[in-house]
């Protein structure tokens, strides 16, 4: 099974507070998007990697890529305005039957929970990591509770997310058309009324995001060493 992989990194760092391109910063001494780039670069099914980048970091890239001998990484591709027009940049590049998308943000991604997406994505269509919600869900109007909603039925979506490639182009032509932006690339395939399967995958599987998620990132590595080690 083959897929190749689009990856938006020309993200900024204003949630991190780091004052850079948040994937720029280290994760136990390798740069978070690098450890992201490393994952797919060791898959077996992972025929290319397609990097959306900002241009006035591609000199960045290229000498990271240089450093940790990448060879899967076929194009360096400028974003755009926003997520949706950066990995609209990088699905014109793909030319495999399956094409991921998948956060540079998210290194902590393991390689069964993309080849399990990766089947469903070629037997349904289109197909989606994600996690049940553990807490409550509220709805507020400003700080005043509305709402209860009910939990059974929510999952909190993650990447990859996995789709055959004329759907997910589709998809995103029409969303070009759309005034509305899209909170994800499964959202674009919904508006077509096409179906999209959910596939279970790990809490650990976490988005940089935040100065916290790199404490939580670094404990996870260590525990993922001590797993191996014991």
């Amino acid at each position: 099974m083959n897929y190749q992989v689009v990856i938006p990194a020309a993200g900024s760092g204003k949630r991190m507070g780091a004052g850079q391109n948040k994937l720029f910063l280290s994760l136990s001494g390798t740069p978070i998007i690098m450890r992201t780039l490393l994952v797919f670069e060791q898959d077996s099914w992972c025929k290319g990697i397609i990097l959306v980048i900002k241009e006035t970091e591609r000199e960045w890239f290229e000498q990271q890529i240089h450093k940790h001998h990448l060879t899967k990484v076929l194009s360096l591709i400028s974003g755009g305005k926003e997520r949706q027009h950066s990995v609209y940049n990088g699905l014109l590049q793909a030319t495999s039957d399956i094409v991921l998308i998948h956060d540079g943000a998210r290194p902590l991604i393991g390689q069964e929970a993309i080849h399990r997406v990766v089947l469903q994505a070629y037997e349904k269509g289109a197909a989606v990591l994600a996690v049940p919600v553990k807490d409550s869900v509220k709805k507020v109007n400003q700080t005043r509770i509305t709402e209860t909603v009910e939990r059974e039925s929510l999952w909190a979506m993650q990447t990859p997310q996995a789709f055959r490639l004329p759907l997910i182009l589709k998809a995103h032509e029409i969303g070009a058309k759309s005034d509305k932006p899209a909170t994800d690339d499964a959202e674009l395939v919904e508006w077509l009324g096409e179906a999209v399967f959910i596939v279970e995958s790990s809490y650990t599987n976490i988005k940089m995001t935040t100065a916290e998620d790199l404490v939580i990132g670094e404990r996870l590595l260590l525990w993922e060493e001590e797993k191996r080690g014991s």
